[in-house]
């Protein structure tokens, strides 16, 4: 008994908007992404956002997607290409997706360079959600045998302001040796114009970044261990794309803070908007797991200053203005959340309502009848409920069911026999009710039952 009041306090401490450890408190703009996801890349199209990353743990079969109209609020989209399997060629080793790199080139169209099978394959669009195609039909811009005891992954591409773009990629072998090189390519951006160069700056291993400001370039790059708390972001400053690129006073900018529950963050870009720059980045998710590949992506403010340096980033939980108040004006109703049981302390029911993207509720593994139920204080009419579950790519079983007294429940809402993917998933079934929950049967082995946030809107913020 004694431990069940506890769990009920901790769940009213949740709701109240209390204060936890670092990261786990309620209203965090960082992570930005529900789930897990590495190495983003982000482009601007017609007032939009777009956001490329890594599907964690180590890839999958395609890359992860998200849009957003304002940087607070994202919906996952699924793209045509790249794949696994249309990313194969002969000298292809077996890693998956990684790391992708989308610009805007001076045709007009989008291109894609993206780490598949220890090889740089490239893509092209009209458009960021495509349909996209490889640029180079069956074959890598970068074969895994380009240079013999490195890996040929995270390829960045840059567009300068005369409209000439520049490809930087590459790593080591077993966290050692990380070598950068860079080229010049012609104007369809699939053909590298000119000679490879080595342009390795000090403490350079992987996830080459290059920015312009003031005329200077400054490459940016990550260096440690990405799986341990080693991984930090340095640069290095040329007067031309090629370099040579000496490395900044003041690198590192961006380093783990274990006291604040910032672990190796890295592997970035960096962005402009409305006159302030930001650098988006994964670091690991909370708490620190290192059994555990699960990078979350976050965003901070970066400052470039007059001098030719860049200043150290502060990172945060909060986030930058861009991307807080993420459930402002939305209708969301207040509720007290329990469930059949957690995963440990770190997965509570009130970590799916607290609109932060670092908790979520997870139910004990195996669990063969798992629910997660929501007290809205009294009866409210429901209009719209939006489920962000643990990853956006797998398919999840569920059935929403709704009670007035907590006693007698009806279903109204059934995904069992045909799971729903994506995030948010969106329950537009309107009903008058106090209590709601989501029963889960026995998921797939590789699922599990988790969700990292779920809103539950009145009616008057339906649409």
């Amino acid at each position: 008994m004694t431990l069940r009041i506890t769990a009920i306090l901790a769940l009213l401490a949740w709701s109240a908007g209390a204060a936890g450890p670092p990261g786990r408190g309620p209203h965090a703009g960082n992570p930005v992404l529900p789930g897990y996801c590495a190495d983003p890349s982000v482009v601007l199209f017609e007032g939009r956002f777009f956001v490329y990353a890594t599907l964690d743990p180590w890839g999958g079969e395609t890359l992860g997607c998200w849009e957003s109209a304002d940087f607070k609020r994202w919906t996952y989209r699924v793209l045509n290409w790249p794949t696994k399997s249309a990313c194969t060629s002969p000298t292809s080793g077996g890693a998956a997706v990684w790391a992708p790199s989308v610009v805007k080139a001076a045709n007009g169209r989008f291109f894609m360079y993206v780490s598949v099978g220890n090889e740089v394959w490239a893509g092209t669009a009209e458009h960021p959600l495509g349909p996209w195609r490889n640029a180079l039909g069956d074959r890598p811009l970068i074969p895994g045998t380009f240079r013999p005891g490195f890996h040929m992954i995270d390829a960045e591409a840059f567009v300068d302001d005369d409209g000439a773009g520049w490809l930087y990629w590459g790593s080591g072998w077993n966290w050692t040796n990380g070598t950068c090189w860079a080229v010049r390519l012609k104007p369809d951006m699939v053909t590298f114009d000119g000679d490879v160069h080595d342009v390795t700056p000090a403490n350079y291993f992987e996830a080459p970044f290059m920015a312009k400001r003031g005329g200077r370039y400054f490459l940016m790059y990550s260096q440690g261990v990405t799986i341990k708390d080693t991984y930090q972001v340095h640069y290095a400053v040329g007067d031309t794309p090629l370099g040579p690129f000496t490395e900044a006073s003041n690198s590192p900018i961006l380093v783990t803070d274990a006291a604040r529950n910032v672990v190796s963050p890295g592997h970035h870009a960096v962005f402009r908007h409305d006159g302030r720059d930001y650098i988006l980045y994964h670091r690991h998710s909370i708490p620190f797991d290192p059994a555990f590949v699960g990078r979350q992506v976050c965003v901070d403010e970066v400052e470039f200053t007059a001098d030719g340096l860049i200043e150290k980033v502060v990172p945060s939980h909060e986030g930058p203005g861009l991307v807080r108040g993420r459930t402002d004006g939305r209708g969301v109703l207040p509720a007290v959340a329990t469930a059949s049981g957690e995963a440990g302390p770190d997965f509570a029911a009130g970590g799916a309502t607290d609109d932060n993207y670092a908790t979520l509720w997870r139910a004990p593994a195996g669990a063969t009848h798992a629910w997660l139920q929501l007290d809205l204080g009294a009866p409210a009419t429901v209009a719209r409920q939006e489920i962000r579950f643990e990853y956006a790519w797998k398919p999840y079983r569920f059935s929403l069911e709704v009670s007035g007294d907590g006693r007698a429940w009806r279903t109204i809402e059934d995904r069992i026999r045909e799971p729903a993917t994506g995030s948010p998933v969106i329950l537009d079934r309107a009903f008058t009710a106090r209590h709601v929950r989501l029963s889960f049967p026995r998921q797939a082995k590789d699922v599990g039952v988790a969700v990292i946030e779920w809103e539950v809107l009145r009616e008057t913020a339906k649409r």
